[in-house]
């Protein structure tokens, strides 16, 4: 039996002492500071490469966002950016493959862990550039994205493009003739630098961007303008998305960006060999083009009608025909073409624009310009279209519809938005992938542009 002192056992005794010395340690443990983790690194998802003429994009695509510094180095010619947070992987590793011979700015990339969660990319350039680097917040299918576009330090004029595609088209009363001839006899340099924030040197303070060497289009002479001589028609075609946006994607994998683009090569050629006209496209590659670029290039070639190529997709894999669009200063014209519209002006977010280089004011008084006269001439260009697209397949709907593209939202250019087919349905998938259905479409659109512009003979006409 347990010897007892006073009223409490030895046993009690020290079960209570056992007990109170726990509390204590649990008492201890509850006061101690909350020691944080560390920071994962994060996960390179995806490297992707959009080489073009106009400019070369680079995107890592990541789980969370990272700050990233850059600077630039002459002598050789090379870009270097420090990312914060990472750690080399095999991505990584994969992205020094992917540089395509043809880049017109990148000869080859390196990538290395300069020090702890930092990864430094160096960029072995071809030329002089003008970088913007940039992030973007998860939308779509995409995550955090890192974004390096490489402009060139003198921007490609879509002007001096045009030329070089259709020199044989700069003739009599011409305005794009004057503005060459002009640009000739002046000896003005024909591009200008794009608007992007200076690269820092690694030193100090942003580097003034330098010189590129002068451009110079060496022009025929446009001859003496005549009030009611007929002129060149430029007809801008804009194939939709491009680069990280994808367009809409059928059930087999097709891409929209893709077969838009087959079509409007098709239709430019069509268009280039009709006398009295030519094509210009927004895009002639797989790049990213913002929406208000692709406005403000069919403004600067003077175009005299836009026509922008799409393929259409619906939750119903039944819904099927072509449709036209043009811009509406009212509300949409029916449901499913405000949700098209808002679709397809959220084609900046998914393609990724840096919104610090765009002059915000500009692109606000752009979009409020448009007048009812430019409304009034791209339905009558709607319904040249439909007439002659029915020729070639089934219509979605019989009546030209309306709602707010921005695309669309040129204030002196008619402006349309063609829907070639349903992308999203498989039959009609097959057909957008069949170049001979590419040209069938691209013939229609073609027939319906001459038709207007034979209906409306003063359109082509010198003023």
């Amino acid at each position: 039996m347990a010897e007892k002192t006073g009223n409490l056992t030895h046993t009690q005794k020290a079960g209570m002492i056992s007990r109170r010395r726990l509390l204590q340690a649990a008492s201890a443990f509850l006061c101690l500071p909350v020691i944080p983790r560390m920071a994962h690194a994060a996960s390179v998802l995806a490297v992707r490469t959009w080489p073009a003429e106009e400019y070369t994009r680079v995107t890592l695509e990541l789980d969370s966002e990272l700050k990233a510094e850059h600077f630039t180095l002459d002598n050789p010619h090379r870009m270097v950016v420090d990312i914060q947070g990472l750690n080399m992987n095999a991505a990584l590793e994969k992205l020094v493959r992917d540089v395509r011979p043809n880049d017109p700015y990148i000869k080859a990339i390196r990538v290395g862990q300069n020090r702890p969660d930092v990864v430094r990319m160096v960029l072995d350039l071809k030329q002089q550039i003008a970088p913007q680097v940039f992030t973007l917040k998860p939308i779509g299918d995409y995550q955090y994205r890192l974004v390096l576009d490489l402009y060139p330090t003198v921007a490609q004029d879509p002007i001096l493009a045009l030329l070089q595609s259709s020199p044989d088209k700069l003739e009599g009363e011409d305005p794009l003739a004057k503005i060459i001839e002009s640009l000739g006899q002046n000896n003005t340099q024909i591009a200008t630098a794009p608007t992007t924030p200076s690269a820092a040197s690694p030193k100090t303070t942003p580097k003034v961007t330098p010189k590129a060497p002068v451009q110079q289009a060496s022009a025929p002479r446009a001859a003496p303008a005549r009030s009611g001589q007929k002129r060149i028609l430029t007809i801008a075609i804009d194939p939709g998305h491009g680069g990280e946006d994808p367009g809409a994607i059928g059930k087999g994998g097709t891409r929209e960006k893709d077969v838009v683009l087959a079509i409007a090569k098709r239709l430019k050629s069509r268009i280039d060999a009709t006398p009295g006209m030519r094509a210009y496209l927004t895009r002639d590659g797989d790049y990213f083009v913002p929406l208000h670029v692709r406005v403000d290039k069919a403004r600067r070639v003077k175009a005299d009608l836009f026509v922008s190529v799409h393929a259409d997709a619906f939750v119903r894999p039944t819904a099927g025909g072509s449709s036209v669009y043009v811009l509406s200063d009212r509300g949409a014209s029916s449901t499913a073409a405000s949700w098209l519209a808002k679709k397809e002006n959220a084609a900046d977010l998914i393609g990724g624009i840096n919104l610090g280089a765009t002059n915000k004011s500009v692109a606000q008084v752009l979009l409020n310009m448009s007048t009812a006269a430019q409304i009034k001439d791209s339905k009558k260009v709607g319904r040249s279209l439909l007439a002659n697209l029915e020729t070639v397949y089934r219509l979605h709907k019989p009546n030209v519809e309306q709602a707010g593209f921005a695309v669309l939202k040129a204030p002196d250019i008619p402006s349309v938005l063609v829907e070639t087919a349903f992308i999203s349905n498989p039959k009609e998938e097959k057909l957008l992938r069949d170049p001979k259905h590419q040209d069938r479409f691209a013939s229609a659109i073609h027939q319906g542009i001459s038709s207007f512009y034979r209906a409306n003979p003063h359109l082509a006409l010198a003023k």
